[in-house]
């Protein structure tokens, strides 16, 4: 493609070099890692959050850049030394622009062809649920016949293949690369996590998303936004900047921020006649609501109604959150025109999410619990939820006659926002009946500092403390009693821990159906 194609509709605020070569310049690639670059590559120099790429300019050339988008000013003397390994100076394009983020969504947008143009693309952001949901709109839409493509925290998806995922929402030449991929491959729809660092640094801007959905917004992520205020506008951004004008926005107005957002983007439908919104929540007056909800230890039972339809929904997710979620995904398929019928078909169909309320079964009289909460209001619906299956009956005639406990094992991230972490021992311990505070990814910061920050929130004296997760997941197992709930809270489907800026391998399900093996194997000798 040539180089005039990929900058056009680009912010640029002046260029050295392009005298007539715009349309002569033929480029292979486009990138902001130097490592990555090829012969005949863009490099685009960000500022990342350890790295500036502006001082990566040189190796990208001598790698075999030809052209080089910056938003540092750039004078002739410096380009002639990031040019002085052979190459000459006016064989490289040197474009600055105001912000090089977010040039090079769209650069990298114009470089993949567009696709999401092509394609029915779905937003999920909040700070809960959008995993989940994506799962279960997947579901929904294969039960639809369609080919589906998923980017999100576990892992990407085009149709049944599967890509590790290193970012939720990678950075924009990737996101535009899956979106080429998927449409190429016979996707129809994408459905895609947007996280809040995604939003804020333009990794999505340039696509047109078709459906957005909006779950809810609890403190988190503000090492980075610094405000909640900022961690909203990052999240609006979805629905006033990105979302199509004949779009539609699914908003949860039993959440503080949902009714916020829902009231600013009630103006723009007036105005435009275009938009859609669809609400949902258990209060009255939501487009989309559950009533007569049934809860058990195998899932859970509900009518679901959209507008003046109602139809029954069974499940093997439990908890009111998964109400929720289940909700916002069926709010996002009918805005597609999905049959009601195929919905609730969908959401049957819906297997277990990986280290969303996972259980760990194997054959034991108690229930342990995977769980990727790691927030205080996640935390909170966590154990609530457990509180709700005390008294259920377990699979298999395995019956609970008891009233359990519920022994909470969570951590805090290390490097991450410091404020949450007495919240979140302040919702283990006054919800739980036994805590055990652990290290979740300690990363560069002392786990024992970390602990400390957790234990200035706690209100009981029903925890202990214990550093090594793997210790503190086999204490937990090798207390629990008949009928109780362990909730293995945090990392969910992660299988690394990363201490002293080193990854290692460390799966909570792993360590918990071993600690339960071999304490049934013992209780047999």
């Amino acid at each position: 493609m040539i180089l005039r194609e990929i900058i056009e509709n680009c912010k640029i605020s002046n260029s050295i070099n392009t005298n007539n070569v715009l349309n002569v310049i033929n480029i292979s690639g486009i990138t902001y890692n130097s490592r990555q670059v090829k012969k005949d590559w863009i490099f685009v120099a960000i500022h990342g959050e350890k790295f500036d790429g502006h001082n990566f300019i040189q190796d990208a050339i001598q790698k075999g850049a030809v052209a080089i988008v910056h938003e540092k000013q750039l004078d002739k003397e410096q380009i002639n030394l990031f040019t002085a390994s052979g190459n000459k100076p006016d064989s490289i394009v040197f474009i600055h622009v105001e912000n090089t983020r977010k040039e090079l969504a769209c650069m990298s947008n114009n470089f993949y062809g567009r696709p999401s143009e092509k394609l029915n693309l779905i937003g999920i952001t909040g700070t809960n649920g959008k995993t989940t949901i994506t799962y279960i709109l997947k579901s929904i839409l294969e039960a639809w016949q369609r080919k589906v493509g998923l980017i999100g925290t576990i892992q990407y998806m085009i149709g049944d293949n599967i890509i590790p995922a290193i970012h939720t929402t990678p950075e924009s030449p990737e996101f535009q690369h899956l979106l080429k991929d998927m449409f190429d491959a016979g996707c129809t729809d994408v459905i895609s996590e947007v996280s809040s660092h995604a939003l804020a640094q333009y990794r999505v801007d340039g696509a047109k998303f078709k459906v957005a959905v909006f779950t809810n917004l609890t403190r988190d992520h503000l090492d980075f936004h610094k405000t909640m205020e900022n961690y909203f506008y990052a999240k609006r951004r979805l629905f006033v900047e990105l979302l199509s004008s004949d779009g539609t926005a699914i908003i949860n107005i039993d959440d503080i921020f949902g009714k916020q957002l829902y009231s600013e983007l009630l103006p723009v439908r007036w105005l435009t006649s275009t938009l859609n919104i669809l609400t949902f929540g258990l209060q009255p007056g939501s487009d989309i609501t559950a009533s007569k909800i049934n809860f058990s230890y195998n899932g859970m039972n509900f009518l679901l109604q959209i507008n003046n339809e109602t139809i029954q929904i069974d499940t093997s997710l439990i908890g009111m959150f998964n109400v929720y979620n289940i909700m916002a995904a069926a709010g996002a398929a009918k805005s597609m025109n999905v049959p009601l019928n195929i919905i609730a078909e969908g959401i049957k169909n819906t297997k277990t999410v990986p280290g969303r309320f996972e259980k760990v079964d194997i054959g034991q009289d108690f229930l342990c619990i995977i769980d990727y909460a790691h927030t205080e209001d996640a935390l909170e619906r966590l154990i609530i939820t457990a509180r709700e299956l005390l008294n259920f009956n377990a699979p298999e005639g395995r019956l609970i006659t008891k009233k359990g406990s519920i022994i909470t094992v969570f951590g805090c991230g290390g490097d991450r926002d410091r404020g949450k972490r007495p919240a979140m021992g302040r919702a283990a311990t006054s919800l739980s009946d036994f805590v055990v505070i652990t290290s979740d990814n300690p990363r560069t910061e002392d786990p024992l500092q970390i602990i400390d920050d957790i234990e200035k929130g706690t209100v009981n004296k029903n925890y202990i403390v214990e550093p090594d997760r793997e210790k503190a997941i086999k204490h937990a197992i090798n207390m629990a009693k008949t009928g109780d709930i362990i909730l293995i809270a945090g990392k969910g489907h992660e299988d690394y821990q990363e201490i002293e800026g080193v990854k290692k391998h460390f799966s909570d399900k792993e360590i918990a159906r071993q600690a339960i093996e071999k304490r049934l194997n013992k209780s047999t000798e």
